[in-house]
């Protein structure tokens, strides 16, 4: 593939969502696309299933290609679940006796057997998910492209799809790209990985050492003047100017003990005679990609917020809950509900040191640090035969 995209225009200067790119993937492979959000992983998806035309450049594919990119793409609303997989199988290419013999094995497969007569615009979008992938996967395409549309569904079907693109690539010999922000699901699931930055490759090879190089760039961006940053969303009517992670006697710190107090202040300002009302302020710490943490205004006060001029909000967490490790911190403004004022992904990054959270000198068990949350419990004997095996 040798292609661009060019999406709009910004402030006077053109605005490439993808620039630059040139790569190839053979057969069998299965590919991971990582970055962050508005890296262009959507948009490449987008030009490699002819959704959309690159503004130069050009895709060379070979086979069918089959993808889910949004929930619902492809279906046709007022049609029933039946009619749509002879439609999606049309669209691919298939004739209808081919779709008519894997018939069974989608409707088994999605589990929504009792609702394949019911139009599809009455599914929830698990169930759009379920359909839309077991048509995909079944009815064999040559190339199969997932976007992170899997997250819709429940733990136990993305399992199963996932399983399935593993067998698919193994053992049928389909190539797959997959695009997704779970570290572990990309580890698992793709020998190779490409990341994208700011619409062009920042690195392409073994999952693995992309997966090191994109945590190495974030902490090189969070090390960045939090004020300065330009890769940052919203309208931009207010930002984030920095946050900080404060211990108990006032210090600013950037190593936080499991079961310490901590304060993490979160500095704003807002543009000129602008005031915002129904506002809240959050921050969502990342580990792998994945979010494990959100603290946020809205969350524990149901007041409404307003903000105006420069000012300063200050969390407070008196055990601090998460394992060691490093962590990501994204930082968010939104007004109106939900009007995304600023969000700026990889605002700082924070670690976490091995502490007694319990106060019982343990610590969790080995293997567990950056996977787990630390949560206050208590235990106790119930029943003879318990007390029975205590003596």
């Amino acid at each position: 593939m040798r292609a661009a995209r060019k999406d709009l225009v910004v402030k006077d200067y053109d605005f490439w969502a993808l620039q630059d790119l040139n790569f190839s993937i053979g057969q069998g492979e299965v590919v991971g696309v990582i970055g962050r959000n508005g890296a262009g992983k959507s948009t490449l998806l987008k030009i490699l299933s002819r959704i959309t035309e690159p503004s130069s450049g050009r895709v060379r594919l070979r086979g069918r290609v089959a993808s889910l990119l949004e929930v619902g793409t492809g279906f046709h609303p007022e049609l029933s679940g039946r009619e749509n997989i002879y439609l999606n199988g049309a669209i691919l290419g298939m004739r209808r006796s081919e779709i008519k013999s894997k018939f069974d094995e989608i409707v088994d497969f999605s589990e929504i057997e009792k609702f394949i007569d019911t139009p599809v615009k009455r599914y929830s979008s698990g169930m759009y998910v379920r359909l839309a992938f077991s048509v995909a996967a079944h009815l064999e395409p040559d190339v199969l492209i997932v976007d992170e549309i899997l997250a819709v569904g429940d733990a136990a079907f993305q399992k199963k799809c996932l399983g399935k693109m593993e067998e698919a690539s193994t053992k049928g010999g389909r190539t797959v790209l997959f695009v997704s922000h779970q570290t572990g699901v990309i580890q698992n699931l793709c020998g190779r990985c490409i990341l994208l930055d700011e619409g062009r490759i920042g690195f392409d090879g073994m999952t693995k050492e992309a997966l090191n190089y994109y945590a190495a760039s974030s902490r090189k961006l969070s090390n960045s003047i939090l004020v300065n940053r330009i890769d940052r969303k919203g309208a931009g009517q207010a930002k984030v100017t920095s946050v900080e992670f404060v211990n108990g006697s006032g210090s600013v710190i950037s190593e936080i003990f499991s079961g310490s107090t901590v304060r993490i202040r979160v500095a704003f300002t807002l543009k000129p005679q602008i005031e915002l009302v129904d506002c809240r302020i959050s921050i969502t710490l990342m580990k792998d990609l994945v979010p494990v943490l959100v603290l946020s205004t809205d969350l524990v006060d149901a007041r409404p917020l307003r903000l105006r001029g420069d000012g300063e909000i200050e969390f407070v967490v008196e055990r601090w809950p998460l394992t060691m490790g490093d962590y990501q911190v994204t930082s968010y403004i939104a007004s109106g509900g939900a009007c995304t004022q600023d969000w700026v992904e990889d605002a700082t990054i924070v670690r976490v040191l091995d502490g007694d959270f319990y106060g019982s000198g343990k610590s969790y068990h080995e293997g567990w640090a950056g996977k787990c949350v630390l949560v206050d419990h208590a235990w106790r004997l119930v029943g003879e035969q318990a007390l029975a095996d205590l003596g």
